[in-house]
C-alpha cells in the first residue's frame, strides 16, 4: 500500500476518534473533536497531492479516498444533527446523494470502469468541511460567536446546493453506465 493510500486509511481510522471526542464529555472535548476533524480533512488534500505529484494514483485510492471523505463528513453531520446544529433533511439529502453516487460507481465498476471524484464532487466536499469546521468552532465555549453560527448555517445550505449539483453532474456525465442494463 502506497503512502497516499495509507493516509486515506488514517483518515478512516480518525473517524471513531472524532465521534468519541464529539460525543463524550471531557475537558476540551469540543476542541479535540475540531482538531481531529481538521487533521482528517487536511489529510484529504495531502493524500491527493502526493498521489498526483508522485504518480501514485491507484484504483484503490480512486475508490477509497472519496469513501473516506463520505464517512468523515457524514459522521460529522450525523453528530451535528444530534445537537440540532444541522437540519436532518439536509443530511438525508447528502446521504441520498452519497448512496446514489456510490451505486453508480458500483455499476460502473461491474463494467471495469472507475469513476473518479469530479470537480463538483470535490467542491461539495470542501463546502461540507468548511460548514462542519465552522459549526465545530462554534461549539467551543470561547468561540460561541453569532457570526460563526450564521456563517455555519449559510454554509450548510451551500452544501445542500452543491450536493444537488454534484449529484446531477455525476449522473449526467456517466449516463452511459445505464446503457448496459
Amino acid at each position: 500500500m502506497n503512502l497516499p493510500n495509507k493516509i486515506t486509511m488514517l483518515r478512516i481510522c480518525l473517524i471513531p476518534v472524532f465521534i468519541i471526542a464529539f460525543c463524550c464529555s471531557f475537558p476540551y472535548h469540543e476542541l479535540t473533536a475540531l482538531i481531529v476533524f481538521c487533521i482528517a480533512s487536511a489529510s484529504d488534500a495531502v493524500d491527493g497531492h502526493l498521489a498526483r505529484s508522485r504518480n501514485l494514483i491507484t484504483d484503490f485510492g480512486k475508490f477509497m479516498d472519496p469513501l473516506a471523505d463520505k464517512l468523515l463528513v457524514t459522521s460529522a453531520f450525523v453528530c451535528l444533527v444530534g445537537v440540532q446544529f444541522v437540519p436532518a433533511w439536509i443530511v438525508i439529502l447528502i446521504l441520498a446523494r452519497e448512496f446514489a453516487v456510490t451505486g453508480l460507481r458500483t455499476l460502473a465498476a461491474a463494467d471495469g470502469v472507475v469513476i473518479a471524484a469530479s470537480k463538483w464532487g470535490k467542491l461539495k466536499t470542501v463546502t461540507q468541511m468548511i460548514a462542519i469546521i465552522a459549526l465545530l468552532l462554534f461549539m467551543i465555549p470561547s468561540m460561541n460567536f453569532a457570526w460563526l453560527w450564521t456563517f455555519g448555517q449559510i454554509m450548510i445550505y451551500v452544501c445542500a446546493v452543491m450536493t444537488l449539483i454534484s449529484g446531477i453532474d455525476y449522473f449526467v456525465l456517466n449516463k452511459g453506465v445505464f446503457k448496459s442494463m
